[in-house]
């Protein structure tokens, strides 16, 4: 004899465990992330075509490139450009890529995608962007990327920061 699953068990009415529901989210998933100088930004995942981990011999370099650029890298039989996301934002320490993976966030905008290199993947998270705060303390060469920043720990001054992906795949920065 076969039994029925529990969900078709009952009056047809749905029966939910309580431990089993979840509260529904507040915000918008967004992906956190840190760069090299330890600095956490987060973009939302609208915009993100996809997270690689990646080992540096799959990034080819370009010579005669700008020094943002760590070079090329095909996906999925594309070629798109993979940046120091940090060196980017005009932060001094550059990407550690004598290493085993590469933690790689595809950004898209319409036909451009571009690899934003970064030290470390922390995770998705549910973030309200009403909560937004104007940043604070910010050099000039981060700020025309920023929408702002969630204020984490007023103690430590310890701050989230929102990245524009679309300020950042438009940016003039790239043609130096």
């Amino acid at each position: 004899m076969v039994s029925k699953p529990d969900f078709l068990n009952g009056s047809g009415q749905d029966h939910f465990r309580p431990e089993l529901q979840v509260e529904s989210p507040e915000g918008e998933l967004h992906l956190r992330f840190y760069i090299p100088s330890h600095q956490e930004f987060a973009l939302p995942a609208t915009g993100i075509r996809e997270v690689m981990e990646l080992s540096p011999d799959r990034i080819t370099p370009i010579p005669n490139a700008s020094p943002l650029l760590l070079g090329t890298l095909n996906l999925r039989g594309r070629v798109i450009w993979v940046a120091d996301l940090g060196q980017f934002l005009g932060e001094a320490t550059p990407l550690n890529t004598d290493r085993a993976e590469i933690p790689v966030i595809a950004v898209q905008e319409q036909d451009t995608t571009v690899g934003l290199a970064v030290d470390a993947i922390g995770g998705m998270d549910w973030l309200d962007v009403q909560n937004l705060m104007p940043p604070t303390n910010t050099p000039d060469t981060m700020a025309p990327f920023l929408r702002g920043e969630w204020l984490l720990e007023p103690k430590n001054n310890q701050s989230l920061r929102l990245l524009d992906q679309m300020a950042i795949l438009r940016s003039a920065r790239w043609a130096g």
